[in-house]
Formats: structure tokens, sequence, C-alpha cells
């Protein structure tokens, strides 16, 4: 069999009943196997095949190049190689390939014999690859389903569950160490604002982990809502938050700092609302990005009169340089009359390279973006209430590169109002 070729090397021979052995064959050459009459054998189908040594030391990448090259046979080639995806995101026995996967004229021919191949070399029973994502305003996915029927899935994170619409939800597996952080904040006894909620990717580290007291999950995309009140229930922590459906920018004349600007109008939220908080939160979340700036007025007013912590993300340029000396991290001093101290240790930051890690350094843009956004809000405060505030930079999270020399950050900001 070795000799012709014929024996199929991804799995081990196997006794079965009877003191027979099986030997493992490749089945689209089962028209070429010649035995001489006199060898008694039969053909057998094994449901479970055990997995040769060499088999089991592939990775699954590899496992799934080979599955291919042995589907295509001579019509393999170096550019349909270059086309099979390297990494894929999993969630549960689904597997979202990118959206560059497959492209080739040569793999359409194939038609659902190549999903059914992907699949099965990556141990899933369900497939779908990435589009661009939409600009609905709501970041919503282009996700097609090639393989299966539902596209719910479930996520774990640090414990917590996660069930959404692939083909109607984002999860962005980036914002992992985001999601860490905000677990192990001392949010006991406080009651959070989260004014992008989504799927409940901040919201329920803050309630599972971090033992908020309530949050309010403020969200627009009906889709994402559904997936959070499933969500809520999931991790038993459903009694612990209300769920606001609706654009959390719109607010009240009375409460506008500025007249509005324009945004993408959307139509999941409901035409009248209106984020009815106020004077609640000891935490609020902004999780928007490229920028979060058009919830700023909202994160002011729903902050309590006595103040609290703004966690604001946003998309910040750092332009290339000839690797000067970086800012190093100075320690916030709170209660410093105009907020001008820092506490930035940026940790995990990665260079477009995806190799550079930065551990308990600043970059000067990102100082100079949190030093702004602090005198911004500072401002905002003090007009809502007639009063001057303080603004204090307690840290400075980089949470990953999003594309070339620009990096996502977090800046987490005391706001207390100044004392007569």
């Amino acid at each position: 069999l070795e000799e012709e070729q014929l024996l199929d090397g991804r799995y081990r021979l196997q006794e079965v009943p009877g003191g027979r052995v099986v030997l493992p064959v490749l089945e689209e050459k089962l028209f070429q196997l010649r035995l001489p009459p006199e060898m008694p054998c039969e053909l057998v189908r094994i449901q479970d095949p055990v997995p040769s040594r060499a088999a089991r030391r592939q990775t699954p990448a590899q496992k799934l190049r080979d599955e291919l090259r042995r589907l295509l046979g001579e019509s393999w080639s170096e550019e349909l190689e270059r086309d099979v995806p390297r990494a894929w995101q999993r969630h549960g026995d689904l597997v979202l390939l990118s959206e560059d996967s497959f492209r080739a004229a040569s793999w359409e021919k194939l038609g659902t014999v190549l999903w059914e191949t992907v699949t099965s070399a990556l141990g899933a029973r369900r497939l779908a690859r990435r589009g661009r994502v939409l600009p609905d305003g709501m970041r919503s996915p282009s996700v097609t389903l090639l393989l299966g029927q539902d596209s719910w899935v479930e996520h774990v994170d640090n414990g917590i569950r996660y069930t959404f619409d692939v083909t109607k939800c984002m999860f962005s597996p980036g914002n992992i160490t985001e999601k860490l952080r905000v677990a192990s904040l001392p949010c006991s006894g406080e009651v959070l604002v989260d004014l992008y909620a989504g799927i409940g990717y901040f919201t329920l580290p803050y309630l599972v982990h971090a033992a908020a007291a309530f949050a309010h999950a403020c969200e627009w995309n009906g889709h994402a809502v559904e997936a959070l009140r499933r969500n809520l229930a999931l991790n038993g922590v459903q009694d612990r938050c209300r769920i606001h459906h609706g654009d959390s920018r719109q607010v009240s004349s009375a409460d506008r700092p500025w007249p509005p600007r324009p945004c993408v109008a959307s139509p999941s939220p409901p035409l009248s609302f209106q984020l009815e908080l106020r004077n609640v939160a000891d935490r609020v979340n902004l999780g928007l990005i490229p920028s979060s700036e058009e919830g700023w007025p909202v994160a002011c007013r729903v902050l309590k009169g006595t103040g609290g912590v703004l966690h604001i993300h946003h998309n910040v340029e750092t332009l290339p340089t000839p690797a000067p000396p970086q800012t190093p991290v100075l320690r916030a001093e709170r209660g410093s009359p105009e907020g001008a101290g820092s506490d930035g240790e940026a940790q995990h930051p990665t260079e477009e390279s995806g190799k550079e890690t930065l551990v308990a350094r600043i970059r000067p843009e990102w100082q100079r973006w949190a030093e702004a956004t602090a005198a911004r809000i500072r401002g905002l405060l003090a007009e809502l209430h007639g009063q001057p505030w303080r603004t204090s930079i307690l840290h400075i999270e980089a949470v990953k590169s999003y594309a070339p020399h620009v990096h996502h950050l977090v800046l987490d900001l005391e706001c207390r109002p100044t004392l007569p």
C-alpha cells in the first residue's frame, strides 16, 4: 500500500474485533487497489479513526493545507496555497474565516465540498467568513454563513459566557486585555453606566468580576441588545442591570452643552428614545472607537454630582520617529488643581509589526491626547454644573494596535467638583 501511495498517513492501523487489523487507505484511490485473490480482506468504514502520531503533531493550519492539497490533487498550486488562511476565530463549533480567505476563482468550482473539507480539517461543525464592517454607524459585521444553519455562537472569556449572532454582532478578541483589566477594578457597591454596551463586552466583567452593584447598559443596535439580554441571563446578573435601547447620544436640549454634531442615522433604536439618566454613575464606560467623543456630554451628565471615573476609549495616531527616548510615566497626584499629573502605565501596546511591547511607558502623543481630553471634560462639567471641576489622569491603557501608527487607548479619568 505504501509503495502504491494508497496508505492514508493521517490515521493509525487499528485492531478490530475478530482478531483483524484495519489499514487506512485513501478513499479517492480505492479504484487503484488491486490485491491478490488469496489475500482475505474486505472494505470497512471506521466512524472515528485514530489519528497517526504525525497527524497529531500537525498544527491546524498545516492540517488544513494538507487536506486541501489532497482534495485538489494535481490542481494544487502556490497561488492557491497563498489563499489558504493561517489564522481564524473560533466560537464554539463555528470557525470564522477572514475576508481574504479562499477568494481565488478555483475555489468556487468546488462548491460545498470545499467548506465541508475546511470544517472537518479544523474540527468544527459550522463555517463563516467575514466581510468588511458595514458603514451603518453601528459597526455591523458583514458575515456570510458558509456551512451550517444557525449563526448564534457562544464564546467564553475569563469565565464569562457571551452568546451572539455572528452575522449580526461584532466580537473583538483584541480587547481581551482591557476586559481583564476592567474585571480587576475595585467597583464594589458602585453604579456603572456603559454608554456603548454592545453584547456586554465590558458590562459583564464589571458585574461578574469587578462586583459593581448595578449597571445601566446603553445600546442602539437591536441585534446586540438581544444578545445582551441573553448574556446577562447566562451569567446570572440580569437583576443587576437595566438595558436602555437607543442612541445614548440623544439628550434633551436643556442638557446639551453645545449644538449636536451630525451623526449616522440608525433604523435600530426607537425613534422616540432619549436617555433618561442623570447623576447616577460612579463610573462611566465609553468603549467606542475610533472615538467616543460624541458621548462625552452624556457621560458628564450621568456622572454623580460628587464625581467619579470615566473610562474613555479613543484611537490615537502615533507618528513614526527615529526612535527617540520615550516619555517616562509619572504618577498622578490625586487632587491636583488642574489634573496635570498622570499615572499612564501603558501595558501591552503593539506596534504595527506586532512585536514591540511597551511596559510602564507612554508616548508623547498619548500624553498630549490625555491632557487635552481631561481639559475638555473639565470644561463640560463646569458648564453643566455651574462650578469648577478638577480632572486627574489616573491611567493610560494601550489596548491594541488598531492600524499602522494608530493605537486603541483607554484613559481612566477621575472627575471631582472643586470644593469652595
